[in-house]
């Protein structure tokens, strides 16, 4: 049981019924081999696990604002689910900026965060109010210039690089040495260069450091946020007043993608911060958080029809449709992202009977276009299903269109009144008629038309 209720049996049962309802109400078969499928009611669960975690360690009428990582899942109807629950969106492109408009977020729950971002983006968001956070002293030039010719009622902060190290997946080690992330405060001149920036610009009053993401064990992240308050404190103390009101101290919760249990919990995470930084949470401070995978991973399952099963080498072979389209990371870097399998029968139900070692291999045409390699599970069979668990954030949602392979539907579920399971559309599945206008199918002849002079 998670501190908060959040049940990893309770999610697996959900899991369950919702597989077997989606082969009896034809949302998955031999027409529709692979579906992406959204718990609601876990994703609920999560966002009311936040709240209450970082509510337990701040001071009374701290604000506090917990903005979504749209990256991580950036589909409309969750963003508008999450706000429902009082979740904003943390946005890194214009695209990302029109996902969260569209989900209904207002300015006031909108954070913007990006290493490169454009004038037109910069203008936009200082013109609606939306808080940004200025990644480097270039960005920081342009906000000036935008800052002298409107006025704008956006929040306005630096991002800053506490350079404390990585972890186990370079790749997304935010805060290392050579990140290209905020500036790095460890570098000649960079720390007296912040403070300086602050003590010029009175209307800088945020602070932001991320400092990162899966891999990243909490006393790294906790030391990450340490640093940044220091910081804070040292420029308001060098200003003689608080300018710096509202600290953002990123997300980056790692995901246990090895069993139905949450861990860590947003409450070990809260409670971690404030014993390594009481001072953050007395109420001088504002707060932000970032927070994707860990809002949304465990809520997420990739379901996908076994299409043929055979052997190569002694070894048994499923071939299903859910490979590196929607597990690109899991496909290409097996080691740092596995992925859990389970196995259903062609009824939807759990698969029983004795393990075998097995791979479970994707539509891909490439060899190592697997989901798991070497696992063992009960044998999948032609019109089984394999399911991927903890597919929530940055798979399905994240589409790679090898061999022009469709984006899958996803359907939101939640139990019936009836024992049942109910279904919502939260995305469509991608026609083929989708996947030929993408490709240039309206221009099908512009190079037809091109000839080098002298050719002709």
């Amino acid at each position: 049981m998670d501190e908060y209720g959040n049940s990893g049996e309770g999610r697996a049962t959900r899991r369950d019924e919702a597989v077997r309802a989606a082969v009896e109400q034809g949302l998955l078969g031999p027409d529709s081999p692979i579906v992406g499928l959204l718990d609601a009611t876990g994703i609920r669960e999560s966002a009311a696990e936040l709240r209450a975690a970082f509510a337990e360690v701040t001071a009374p009428g701290t604000p506090v604002l917990h903005a979504f990582a749209v990256k991580a899942t950036p589909l409309v109807p969750v963003l508008r689910l999450l706000r429902e629950e009082g979740i904003g969106a943390e946005v890194a492109s214009p695209g990302e900026l029109a996902l969260a408009r569209a989900a209904g977020l207002s300015p006031a729950e909108t954070v913007l965060d990006s290493p490169a971002k454009t004038p037109a983006e910069l203008r936009e968001a200082l013109a609606l109010g939306i808080a940004v956070n200025a990644d480097n002293p270039q960005e920081l030039d342009r906000i000036d210039g935008l800052a002298r010719s409107a006025v704008s009622r956006s929040p306005l902060g630096i991002r800053v690089n506490p350079q404390v190290g990585g972890g186990s997946i370079g790749a997304t080690s935010t805060a290392t040495a050579t990140s290209k992330f905020g500036v790095a405060l460890r570098d000649e001149g960079a720390r007296e260069w912040v403070v300086r920036a602050y003590l010029d610009r009175p209307w800088l009053s945020r602070l932001h450091a991320h400092t990162g993401s899966q891999g990243i064990p909490l006393p790294l992240m906790a030391q990450g946020v340490a640093e940044t308050y220091a910081l804070a404190e040292e420029i308001n103390r060098r200003i003689g007043r608080p300018q710096i009101d509202t600290i953002d101290i990123g997300g980056g919760l790692p995901v246990n993608f090895a069993s139905d249990v949450t861990a860590p919990t947003y409450a070990e995470y809260a409670r971690a911060l404030r014993e390594a930084v009481p001072g953050l949470f007395d109420g001088r401070y504002g707060l932000v958080t970032e927070f994707g995978r860990s809002l949304l991973a465990k809520h997420g399952t990739i379901v996908a029809r076994v299409e043929y099963a055979k052997s190569a080498g002694g070894r048994a072979v499923a071939v299903t449709h859910a490979g590196v389209q929607v597990a690109t990371r899991t496909v290409y870097v097996p080691g740092s992202w596995p992925l859990r399998i389970t196995a259903y029968d062609g009824k939807g139900r759990p698969k029983s009977g004795p393990e075998v070692v097995q791979d479970v291999a994707g539509p891909a045409c490439f060899a190592g276009d697997l989901l798991a390699e070497g696992r063992a599970l009960p044998l999948l069979g032609q019109g089984d299903y394999a399911a991927a668990l903890d597919t929530g954030a940055y798979y399905f949602a994240h589409h790679y269109a090898y061999n022009s392979l469709a984006r899958p539907g996803i359907y939101g579920f939640v139990p019936d009144r009836a024992g049942g399971v109910r279904f919502a559309t939260v995305r469509d599945p991608q026609t083929l008629a989708s996947i030929v206008a993408e490709s240039g199918g309206a221009h099908a002849g512009a190079l037809t038309t091109l000839h080098a002079p002298g050719s002709r």
